[in-house]
């Protein structure tokens, strides 16, 4: 490689790793802050809506805060088929400000979800795509419905969308910092639930075999000996708590062919959320984008297929926990749920080739959730 080859590639990876990073003070920041207050005020004005009578669900409905405060009073690891990470983190604001203050922490973090999942489009896609992508998504009825809900899919959400966000800044430029900082991301997620595992497999490896770049080997075995020195500790305390490795237990699981027509009913949940087909257009501009291997002769097309392909893997493992780990149908679409984030990047990309089509399923999902909301509907 010529000196001017070398010189390229770094001006390449440097624009990339800007457009990317949304420096404080810059608009990308601004934008960012926007977006996370619109979405936040509107999670938490569900916390005033009624589910109506026969409604399965409601926004803010108090369905683990029972064991946040148990946690608060030391008394929470007695919960079974939940990850005791989940109620411990809820104690805290348990202890200080009650119900209300939980579930505005976890519309926080819900808010923040999106934010990262905009980020990540921004490898995709620029903005104004991106930013109305996550706007949408995050205005859905199933982002309404479980922002509140005492439940750890968008938590874990989050943390899905800012390990993925670190596993490809180190793509870009492999920082011991932005590599441990995804990593311990991605430790903290079998806390929340063990089946996230299916989930974090792909960001794992991802984030090794890019941290292992330029001879940066003992970084990528540093983040490998971080989640699995957290996977050992979750493993060794299930097993004191509840007498097994993990706290669901396999046994508890139907036949997996019994559980195959569940996969229709799971995509028949999304119908209120029609910007989501979007993503099946994203799904088709990323096989042939790398079938026309045009990331030869426009290097950023790299990293948009690179982010394109991690996101629909964490939204495919999250599909199949749903149709096939699911205990139940709210279970199973609230693991949907905590795709949301990470479908943004390629709802943005199908958004940005079909911008008409993609405004109108926008306003569509964006109606269905005032609808929702309006007569409680939260199903």
């Amino acid at each position: 490689m010529t000196s001017e080859a070398r010189q390229s590639t770094a001006r390449r990876r440097s624009a990339v790793a800007a457009s990317t990073s949304g420096s404080p003070g810059g608009t990308t920041n601004l934008r960012g802050w926007v977006l996370w207050a619109v979405l936040f005020a509107a999670y938490a004005a569900t916390l005033w809506v009624d589910a109506a009578p026969g409604a399965q669900y409601g926004p803010g409905e108090r369905r683990v805060l029972g064991a946040a405060a148990a946690a608060a009073e030391g008394a929470a690891l007695d919960r079974g088929p939940v990850g005791v990470g989940f109620p411990l983190a809820l104690a805290p604001l348990s202890a200080l400000g009650g119900d209300r203050l939980v579930v505005l922490g976890l519309a926080a973090v819900a808010a923040l979800a999106f934010v990262l999942g905009r980020g990540l489009a921004q490898r995709v896609v620029p903005d104004p795509w991106a930013g109305w992508a996550a706007l949408a998504v995050g205005l859905s009825p199933p982002a309404l419905e479980w922002a509140t809900a005492a439940a750890p899919w968008l938590c874990a959400g989050a943390l899905l969308a800012g390990a993925s966000a670190c596993a490809l800044a180190v793509r870009v430029r492999p920082r011991a910092r932005t590599a441990f900082g995804g990593a311990l991301a991605l430790a903290l997620l079998p806390w929340l639930d063990p089946w996230l595992l299916v989930a974090v497999a792909p960001v794992a490896f991802f984030l090794a075999r890019w941290s292992a770049r330029r001879g940066r080997t003992l970084l990528a075995l540093g983040t490998l000996e971080l989640q699995l020195a957290s996977l050992v500790f979750y493993v060794s305390l299930n097993d004191r708590l509840y007498g097994r490795l993990f706290a669901p237990s396999p046994s508890e699981l139907t036949d997996v062919v019994a559980r195959l027509p569940r996969l229709a009913s799971v995509w028949l949940e999304l119908r209120w959320a029609p910007v989501l087909a979007l993503a099946v257009l994203g799904v088709w501009l990323l096989w042939r984008s790398r079938r026309a291997r045009l990331a030869r002769l426009v290097p950023e097309r790299g990293e948009a297929e690179h982010t394109a392909f991690l996101m629909l893997c964490v939204c495919a493992g999250l599909v199949a926990v749903a149709v096939f780990a699911a205990p139940t149908r709210g279970a199973a679409v609230g693991w949907l749920a905590a795709g949301l984030p990470c479908a943004v990047a390629p709802v943005a990309w199908g958004f940005r080739r079909v911008p008409r089509i993609g405004g109108a399923l926008a306003a569509l999902t964006v109606a269905a959730s005032a609808w929702h909301v309006a007569s409680g509907a939260w199903t």
